[in-house]
């Protein structure tokens, strides 16, 4: 939590980070945080739509549809093979009441807080040497769109303006400024000098 105030960005993880860490994290038997990062960082959901998704929206379906909490607006989703079968995984280990029960729910059997999953996810940084240098569940986000960014680099400007579709953005440069590449272009500048 922060400071009143005060700002704080969440930061974004390196794929191949968010990959080892989703593994590290099934392999230690922490099913619910390794579905909650994989789908976080898969789809670039806000957590609040996270947070809304059942069973039966996600386990065994190709795509889904759903309507954006903040926004309001349809958004479809596609999931991709891999984590199809980790979405699988995730639900044969946890065991959740019924396929109509909230993908993650608490030990008390309550739907996670966005507070509590931004400590959970403090200390997964703390005990598995994360990189990142601020964690929250908006990292989650933000991985996504530095991966699809990434992917596309060839073609930035497509990049950019299908990100700004999918996270609803008004513009570009509102996109650029969320993924932190305007801090990057301006540094770079200074890197472009020399002797």
């Amino acid at each position: 939590m922060s400071l009143k105030y005060s700002t704080t960005t969440a930061d974004y993880m390196g794929w191949d980070e968010m990959s080892n860490l989703v593994r590290r994290l099934a392999k230690d038997g922490d099913y619910k945080m390794s579905l909650l990062i994989a789908v976080g960082c898969f789809w670039g959901l806000r957590i609040s739509d996270i947070l809304s998704l059942r069973w039966k929206d996600i386990l065994n379906v190709d795509e889904f549809t759903l309507q954006e909490k903040k926004t309001k607006k349809n958004r479809t989703i596609r999931i991709n093979p891999q984590l199809k079968r980790h979405i699988a995984e995730c639900y044969n280990h946890i065991q959740p009441i019924g396929i109509n029960s909230p993908i993650l729910v608490s030990q008390k059997g309550t739907t996670f807080t966005i507070q509590r999953i931004n400590v959970i996810l403090k200390e997964i940084k703390a005990k598995y040497r994360l990189k990142v240098q601020n964690f929250s569940c908006h990292s989650l986000r933000k991985t996504f769109g530095r991966q699809v960014y990434n992917q596309n680099s060839e073609n930035a400007e497509l990049a950019l303006v299908k990100l700004m579709e999918l996270f609803n953005h008004s513009s570009v440069a509102i996109t650029k400024r969320y993924l932190g590449l305007r801090q990057e272009e301006i540094l770079q500048a200074y890197d472009s000098l020399s002797f």
